[in-house]
């Protein structure tokens, strides 16, 4: 029990990262744009049409929270090249497929629920007009 509430904590917390992170506009553009490929921060900054600086700080926000990493080229120590981390996505993807049964169950009790009201109307309209 501890264990599976620790693991849930965990997980909470690392949804709430990646949620937090890409709340930006600018963040969710450099995910698509890491979607085809890894790139520099001076691509992401040029693509994204904001300074290096502010790329900078956009990368270690996604970075703290896990959604992508950064990877060193062996051949030049200098070029940093920003990649998606698949971690952060399997997780949302997991809550939102909860969240989704939750939902998919709450309209299937409703329709049942209509459907079942429906036929006790139809009902009680026949038996009104078999009284006429």
């Amino acid at each position: 029990m501890v264990t599976k509430c620790l693991l849930y904590s965990l997980m909470v917390t690392d949804l709430d990262a990646a949620l937090a992170a890409l709340a930006d506009p600018t963040r969710r553009h450099v995910v698509e744009l890491l979607r085809a490929h890894p790139r520099r921060t001076g691509e992401l900054a040029a693509a994204c049409g904001v300074s290096s600086p502010a790329m900078s700080k956009h990368l270690r926000i996604l970075r703290g929270s896990g959604v992508v990493a950064e990877v060193r080229i062996d051949a030049d120590a200098r070029i940093h090249l920003y990649e998606l981390r698949p971690e952060p996505f399997r997780a949302l993807q997991a809550w939102l497929d909860q969240v989704r049964a939750y939902w998919t169950d709450q309209l299937a009790a409703f329709q049942t629920h209509v459907e079942q009201r429906l036929a006790a109307d139809q009902e009680a309209e026949e038996a009104q007009e078999d009284r006429s």
